[in-house]
């Protein structure tokens, strides 16, 4: 029996802590500094992707804010991590658009 396909997304996402206040920051490198990452929808991943700054888990159960996705052609999947599921948590915009300057420009 084939396994049933499901469809994926490529999270390009940043890890976040919460800050004193209980808000969502962005988590830094020792320098200051921090990287964008990518994860995918994984078969056992739960939850709905309802749009950038969405507050994801990963299998470390790492807090991570997406702040991109792109669909990924179901043979291509195995080249992202798989990310374990999707909160209905957000970061806020100021946050998500410090994130989303780091994105590779678009040609």
């Amino acid at each position: 029996m084939a396994k049933a396909k499901y469809a994926v997304n490529q999270y390009l996402g940043v890890p976040v802590e919460t800050d004193a206040s209980g808000h969502y920051q962005i988590k830094r490198e020792p320098d200051g500094d921090f990287k964008l990452h990518s994860w995918r929808t994984g078969r056992h991943s739960k939850g709905k992707y309802r749009g950038a700054g969405q507050i994801f888990l990963t299998e470390n159960n790492l807090k991570v804010a997406v702040v991109a996705a792109y669909p990924v052609a179901y043979k291509e999947r195995h080249g992202y991590t798989p990310m374990q599921r999707l909160t209905s948590e957000f970061i806020d915009e100021a946050v998500l658009k410090v994130a989303q300057e780091r994105l590779p420009q678009a040609k």
